[in-house]
């Protein structure tokens, strides 16, 4: 029981910690400090959903559906553009105020919730790190997997939540200009790498 949740911290913590749109947004949102800790939570709560489908089957039903992991590429290909382009924007701008709680540019509530959940579910990568990559190494601890599950899930929510408040806590050091053209900067250039790294797997599942 023990072995299989801290297999499941370590290989969920594996998964989560290179840089990717999830942690980049929720890295912008704790610097921002808008609301940093929803945002965590829905990431945490994706995650746990995903997590939980995969390992009980949800893995092997995506696998064999090209047609819809095609789909979800390409609308999280255009997602990400769109998300990155609005990032160089603000980090080229003559005086960046995207980080700025005196903000006009404050996000909504909504519309933070729907960016966070577009930014999760509207990427691949989650669905092949999450779904299919522990989903497989779940199955294989038979009927220990709904505590490989919960190890995978406690991974997600040490993690976000750390992330979270860690950028919130470093805000005043954060907010100033310098720091928030690097922080965009390097938004912007995850979002549009993972972007083509995404549309080259598609063209490559077209092609082949």
């Amino acid at each position: 029981m023990l072995v299989a949740y801290f297999q499941g911290i370590i290989l969920g913590m594996a998964m989560i910690l290179p840089i990717g749109p999830q942690n980049a947004f929720v890295l912008s949102q704790g610097v921002r400090r808008q609301y940093p800790v929803m945002v965590a939570a829905l990431c945490a709560m994706s995650d746990a959903i995903l997590i939980s489908l995969g390992v009980f089957g949800g893995g092997a039903l995506l696998a064999q559906s090209p047609l819809l992991l095609q789909l979800v590429t390409w609308a999280g290909v255009a997602f990400l553009i769109w998300y990155g382009w609005g990032a160089f924007r603000e980090a080229f701008k003559p005086n960046p105020d995207t980080f700025s709680m005196d903000s006009q540019t404050l996000h909504t509530r909504y519309r933070i919730i729907a960016t966070v959940l577009a930014v999760t579910w509207l990427n691949p990568h989650v669905y092949l790190d999450t779904v299919v990559v522990l989903g497989s190494l779940g199955e294989q601890f038979g009927d220990l997997r709904l505590w490989f599950v919960i190890g995978a899930v406690t991974a997600s929510i040490i993690w976000f939540f750390s992330l979270a408040i860690l950028a919130a806590w470093m805000a005043p050091w954060l907010q100033k200009s310098l720091a928030q053209r690097g922080i965009n900067l390097l938004v912007g250039t995850v979002m549009w790498v993972i972007a083509i790294q995404l549309a080259r797997h598609a063209l490559a599942g077209l092609l082949s």
